[in-house]
């Protein structure tokens, strides 16, 4: 996932890799997102460049420069980005990669100074994932440009991940939304994610008996470290993630199922 610096359903599919020594590990099961109970930040850096030239930043450290004229131009990791006005308060964003559309965003500017994005982003296997978000303006800027923080983040889209045993020292993570499915073990070494079409890699160790630490990367560069724990009642997983460039952490809350 792109914007977002892959915030939500990349790095959460591998969210319990390599934890589980046994079949009755407590992470082991199938893990339902409770977003009533989840803190979603995120946050975006769009910059006026003059004219109608933007860079944005949506977490990853990364920064894109792009024409607001609606034409495809190059973005990170191998993608095109397109902005489209379409009115002075309303942009259409759209990611692709290899010509396929991977993301597409209205944003539009309320009365109120907050910024609305209507967001749906197409997986692989053809599966959609659409968040609401409301954002507030973090300092200065006008338009569009500015810091932009929101915590309101809704998911209207059903979000389990299976977590199963995995050879002896290791879990199977399988997120059906996605249709991926890894692999890895818990020894401090970073493991490719079968079926990124990015090259992320993800590197486990425990904590505690309940508690592991994830980083999950792209060659050398950190895309976010993790740390994610199961209650003691075995009913609940937790993790807390910190993505580079972001103020503020993730707390995702699951249910067991």
């Amino acid at each position: 996932m792109f914007k977002r610096a892959f915030l939500l359903l990349l790095p959460l599919s591998c969210l319990a890799a390599g934890a589980a020594l046994a079949a009755d590990d407590p992470m082991v099961g199938d893990w339902k997102l409770n977003p009533q109970k989840s803190t979603l930040v995120d946050e975006m850096k769009v910059g006026s460049l003059g004219g109608n030239k933007f860079s944005f930043d949506f977490g990853s450290g990364s920064t894109e420069s792009i024409v607001a004229d609606g034409t495809d131009q190059p973005g990170i990791v191998g993608t095109t980005f397109a902005v489209t006005p379409q009115g002075p308060d309303h942009w259409l964003v759209v990611r692709k990669k290899d010509g396929r559309v991977l993301i597409r965003a209205i944003w539009t500017l309320a009365n109120d100074g907050t910024l609305h994005d209507d967001y749906t982003e197409m997986g692989d296997n053809g599966k959609t994932t659409h968040l609401l978000y409301v954002y507030g303006r973090k300092g200065g800027g006008t338009g569009f440009a500015g810091d932009w923080v929101s915590t309101s983040e809704k998911l209207e889209t059903v979000y389990v991940v299976e977590v199963r045993p995995y050879q002896e020292d290791g879990l199977s993570i399988i997120s059906a939304s996605e249709g991926v499915t890894k692999n890895v073990k818990l020894d401090g070494k970073d493991y490719p994610n079968p079926g990124s079409t990015h090259n992320v890699v993800s590197s486990a160790r425990r904590v505690n008996d309940r508690t592991i630490q994830l980083t999950d990367k792209i060659g050398e560069k950190v895309l976010d470290t993790q740390e994610i724990s199961v209650s003691e009642d075995g009913k609940t997983l937790t993790m807390t993630r910190h993505l580079p460039q972001q103020s503020e952490p993730n707390v995702l809350v699951f249910d067991k199922q």
